[in-house]
């Protein structure tokens, strides 16, 4: 059962890869590579994450002592809320670019760009 996630995320990463390489509309590529990181994500999450263990928050429930054995390792999710951040920056500034771009050329496809193309 604990196998789900981590097989939607590798589902997850296959269609967000998929997106980037195939499509040549660029807020396609866009959406591909938002999926694509939401999937490492969800493979990170899912990787750190032991059954039976609790959420790495030291109250009544979990005492000190016992905290290394029945909580999990908030690293993963520390990393996790930092890349959800930088993401949500490089999609804003993609975002912005692919709005530049349709604003000077009047299209989003990648094929009619032969700016710089040698």
């Amino acid at each position: 059962m604990e196998y789900i996630s981590l097989i939607t995320g590798f589902i997850m990463l296959m269609i967000g890869l998929w997106g980037i390489l195939s499509q040549k509309n660029i807020i396609k590529i866009i959406i591909g590579f938002t999926i694509f990181d939401t999937a490492i994500n969800i493979i990170i999450i899912s990787i750190g994450y032991i059954s039976g263990r609790t959420a790495p928050i030291l109250d009544k429930a979990v005492p000190v002592k016992d905290a290394d054995t029945k909580i999990v390792d908030p690293e993963p999710q520390a990393l996790v809320l930092t890349s959800i951040v930088i993401s949500l920056g490089v999609t804003a500034l993609m975002l912005a670019y692919a709005l530049k771009l349709h604003k000077y050329k009047n299209t989003l496809e990648i094929n009619k760009f032969k700016d710089l193309k040698w």
